[in-house]
């Protein structure tokens, strides 16, 4: 079994950063594809980004490529999102989530996937 602990969120304005980390148990880190997923009061849980085993692939949505970036320390047993260019839209819960993977390829972008998750970080981005 994975335990995943979120940090790194809190309050910032508009156009600001937010960096969340997400530490992982185990000593099977490197056999995970991570993911972040958000979600937003009254909406649908939706991926944000995802990296493979050895971050050789990444994947953002839409919403938030160019302004954020996903990376692993396999040897700290730790994923990161660097958020930059906040928007107000920005403003969820942010949930780290982990599924073992047996070989090299993208990560899913699904929640049902996902066999482990985090507690969640709360991300709130002021206009």
């Amino acid at each position: 079994q994975v335990q995943l602990v979120e940090s790194g969120g809190g309050l910032v304005q508009a156009g600001g950063s937010l960096r969340l980390s997400c530490a992982a148990s185990g000593r099977t880190f490197s056999t995970y594809c991570m993911a972040w997923f958000r979600q937003a009061p009254e909406a649908e849980r939706e991926l944000v980004a995802t990296i493979s085993r050895s971050a050789d692939i990444l994947y953002y949505a839409d919403s938030v490529k160019g302004r954020f970036t996903i990376s692993r320390d396999n040897a700290k047993n730790t994923v990161y999102l660097q958020m930059n260019s906040l928007k107000s839209e920005d403003t969820a819960v942010y949930y780290c989530a982990a599924v073992r993977t047996f070989y090299s390829a993208t990560c899913s972008s699904s929640v049902a996937d996902y066999a482990y998750w985090g507690q969640g970080t709360q991300v709130t981005v002021s206009s």
